[in-house]
């Protein structure tokens, strides 16, 4: 089993995908994110109804991701904190071979890797390049320090 922080940055997985590596790629972001840009092929399941979407049993369940524990998966969101959380609670789980995508789309997209949008259409990188840049409003910045 892997430590919490165990993370593949966009290089690894993408020599793994190239190597021809059975991948399951795991977006946690929420669908509107999704739509908006994915790597091609992963699966939408959003960060808080995971615990229901890994077990069968709920409106939620996902049977490729339940059966999946044994598989090699690669959780991704838009930095890799989200992502980083749901890779230590699918280890929790009974994943086995799980891994948080560190940097997340915003790092895949800086190394050029394509991105797709909810019709699988190309994305072009200045496009992802203006989406994760941070929109971060003054207020969000904390108390000026003196």
């Amino acid at each position: 089993m892997h430590a919490p922080g165990a993370g593949a940055l966009p290089w690894d997985l993408v020599e793994q995908m190239q190597a021809g590596q059975e991948v399951l790629l795991l977006d946690v972001r929420e669908p509107y994110e999704f739509a908006a840009m994915h790597i091609q092929g992963s699966m939408n399941v959003p960060r808080g109804i995971l615990e229901s979407a890994v077990e069968y049993g709920y409106e939620e369940t996902e049977p490729d991701l339940v059966e999946a524990r044994k598989r090699r998966v690669v959780v991704v969101c838009r930095s890799g904190n989200r992502s980083l959380l749901a890779a230590s609670t699918m280890r929790m789980m009974g994943y086995e071979d799980v891994y948080n995508l560190k940097t997340g789309l915003r790092g895949w997209n800086d190394y050029e890797q394509p991105l797709v949008d909810g019709s699988d259409k190309p994305v072009p990188f200045e496009a992802g390049d203006a989406y994760f840049t941070a929109q971060v409003r003054s207020e969000q910045m904390g108390p000026k320090k003196p």
